[in-house]
């Protein structure tokens, strides 16, 4: 992984000590909060519902052991013994008082993290698949580029007031796991023809209040001229984006309404940008950076192409241990493009645990088992889980005791049961209802793996409000959080997509009817699964029967919950 240089390091700690004096004299009375508040944003600190919230920039989801090490301590001395993975692969904390602050900020720069550009209206994290480099279908691997990006727009000064967030995704393998379609830009690694390595570029994706799934821009960049290409995109989209309506500032609504005009404006300044280069205006990425970039993304020395030896499961194990370890390889392991290595996702999804939340106890846990399998790497995945990338096959066995002795071995990845959720009302100001006691339901009805293997591939996301940070378009049933005056209810979407291999079309999933109460949603879903298994076709996807029979089917189930939660209540009165 990318290892800081001095300058790098000098850059996160000067930046924790500049915070530290705006927050000393916020709490002084010598800097007002209306000054401070864009201030603590641009280091990751909202003040939410009940405690102030601080977002964790964990750049393309990549971090060593030492780092989630310091982000359990954090949890364990700052926080409530726990911390959240979110969908942009970013860390969060809920419950750290403000006057700790700066605390906090010191002990991330020590490990070379921060809060830089996790908030507020400028390029966010860059995030990536999690098996970026490392998965078996990958092309190109993404992390050096991701890194290029970073390191160009963190704190770029053209681009740190933009009419609002602004988000980007990089693909390097043959399937999209990142959702790049979901983002502002989308970037996706080729060879053309000729064998040069560029980019495929797609623009205007987002979900919210209108989710549009991104459009191509252009079919192929030239790598060292992407940064120039996503300058002139950024720069059209700050020249006119709107900033009178926050619901329509994003750069989804400016391409939507100008549609061919906004690309030809972006290649208009993309040519003049190249035109002036020899007044050294274009941002190329020189070979000898990329070079001294890419060298930090070297395999670890250690891993070498070897033929394994199995997968270390001994001769003497009990058919329990036989059963469960093979369910979790199905599941949680997955291909690698080093011959003698896996893939290993460690599942945090758990009853009585809200999807995302990790604790501390896990937090050092998955430390230790990276250290002792995985080069003491580890990956934060957009599903809220963590991943291993460099699992040599025959200690797959070992990995797996190890993870189920930290409550990490679940054998649910892509069930329903490993459903992304945000935190929702629970802790979000702008939320209309909880996530997680809808999330904790579903995960508490839905625990008997036979029956979630028989399910197969569901992809189910939650969020709490219309700003959609679960995902919920995306899902292959998406639940929605509505405010009803002043009470939760929730809309059902059905047959959205993220574009990945369950269904490589991305698109966003349609409403089934009105919104349901929350104590009928666990029973709608149930209703919807059950419809499924009555229509699908033999070794059938939910996915893909729901676009096969349509929504009427699953419509009729939904409502039929509603006609009989209403009978119940009458009978009751």
């Amino acid at each position: 992984m990318y290892l800081y240089t001095d300058f790098d390091k000098q850059f996160v700690r000067q930046r924790a000590a500049q915070f530290r004096d705006q927050l000393e004299r916020n709490l002084a009375g010598k800097l007002a909060d209306d000054d401070f508040r864009p201030l603590r944003l641009q280091n990751g600190w909202y003040v939410q519902r009940h405690a102030p919230m601080l977002r964790v920039a964990v750049p393309y989801g990549e971090m060593s052991s030492k780092q989630i090490r310091q982000l359990a301590r954090i949890a364990r001395e700052f926080d409530r013994g726990y911390a959240h993975f979110t969908t942009r692969q970013n860390v969060q904390y809920n419950w750290i008082p403000l006057s700790q602050a700066a605390n906090v900020m010191d002990l991330l720069a020590e490990v070379n993290m921060h809060g830089i550009q996790t908030s507020g209206n400028c390029i966010r994290n860059i995030t990536a698949d999690a098996m970026v480099g490392v998965a078996e279908d990958d092309v190109i691997d993404a992390r050096p580029y991701c890194e290029v990006l970073r390191q160009w727009s963190t704190l770029h000064p053209e681009f740190a007031f933009l009419p609002r967030k602004f988000k980007i995704a990089v693909n390097g393998a043959k399937e999209d796991r990142a959702a790049t379609a979901w983002h502002d830009i989308g970037l996706h690694l080729l060879k053309n023809e000729a064998g040069e390595v560029g980019f495929r570029v797609l623009v205007g994706g987002g979900m919210g209040r209108t989710p549009i799934t991104a459009t191509e821009i252009n079919a192929f960049v030239p790598w060292q001229q992407i940064l120039v290409y996503i300058e002139a995109i950024v720069r059209v989209y700050n020249r006119y984006g709107r900033r009178d309506n926050m619901y329509k500032a994003r750069i989804k609504i400016l391409v939507k309404a100008e549609g061919q005009k906004f690309f030809d404006q972006v290649n208009a300044e993309f040519q003049n940008i190249l035109e002036r280069d020899a007044d050294g205006a274009a941002h190329l990425i020189p070979q000898a950076e990329f070079d001294r970039v890419s060298a930090g993304f070297a395999y670890p020395p250690s891993v070498q192409a070897h033929v394994a030896a199995g997968n270390g499961l001994p001769a003497d194990a009990s058919d329990a241990d036989k059963a469960q370890f093979a369910k979790w390889l199905q599941r949680n392991v997955s291909g690698h493009k080093v011959q003698g290595y896996k893939c290993v996702q460690l599942s945090v999804k758990r009853v009585g645990q809200a999807p995302g939340d990790v604790t501390d106890v896990q937090m050092d846990a998955i430390a230790d088992i990276a250290d002792r399998f995985s080069c003491g790497e580890l990956r934060v995945t957009h599903d809220q889980n963590a991943l291993l990338p460099f699992v040599r096959e025959e200690e797959l066995f070992a990995v797996w005791q190890a993870a189920k002795a930290a409550t990490l071995a679940s054998a649910n990845i892509g069930l329903l049961s490993d459903m992304i959720a945000c935190p929702g009302g629970d802790f979000c100001a702008l939320a209309n209802a909880r996530s997680i006691p809808i999330a904790n339901e579903l995960i508490e009805r839905y625990q008997d793996l036979d029956e979630l293997y028989d399910i197969g591939e569901i992809d189910l996301h939650i969020s709490g409000c219309i700003n959609s940070c679960g995902h919920h378009h995306s899902g292959h049933i998406g639940i929605l959080g509505v405010d009803k005056d002043g009470t939760e209810w929730y809309q059902v979407t059905l047959g959205g997509s993220d574009g990945s291999h369950h269904a490589p079309t991305p698109v966003a999933g349609k409403v089934i009817g009105p919104s349901f109460a929350a104590d009928e949603v666990s029973d709608v879903i149930e209703a919807v699964i059950d419809t499924y298994r009555a229509q699908r076709a033999a070794n059938e996807k939910f996915i893909d029967t729901v676009q096969r029979v349509g929504l009427d089917p699953f419509k009729s189930a939904a409502n039929a919950v509603r006609r009989t939660t209403a009978k119940d209540s009458a009978k009751a009165a």
